[in-house]
């Protein structure tokens, strides 16, 4: 089971400081997650500029410049956002009975550390 998804509120642990121009302490929700490269993407965190050539569309419009967007960092550096204290916790695995169907039926539930909250 993955610890972070995507929809999940995060916060940057590691990193430089907002005074310094960094991205830490920031939160954001998560947009998705790159499980092969052990990445996710955050709203509003590690913005970054691509310059792309000055071309002609076939209208005859221009097209490049600068664009900003979102670019991945390494899950290590996030961790998810407690409900109840807002602020970064661990995250656990625990399981409960199903609430639907029959009695034996176990689901694997993310808990947070700090405040047993299911998340």
């Amino acid at each position: 089971m993955a610890k972070i998804k995507k929809g999940d509120l995060v916060q940057v642990i590691t990193g430089a400081s907002e005074a310094r121009g960094g991205d830490k302490g920031k939160q954001g929700h998560v947009i998705e997650v790159f499980a092969e490269r052990n990445r996710v993407l955050v709203e509003g965190v590690n913005y970054v500029t691509k310059h792309n050539r000055v071309g002609q569309s076939q209208r005859g419009g221009k097209t490049g410049g600068l664009e900003t967007f979102e670019a991945p960092i390494h899950i290590s550096n996030v961790a998810l956002v407690d409900p109840k204290s807002k602020k970064p916790t661990r995250v656990g695995v625990t399981t409960k009975a199903a609430e639907k169907g029959s009695a034996k039926k176990q689901v694997r539930v993310r808990i947070a550390k700090k405040s047993g909250e299911e998340l």
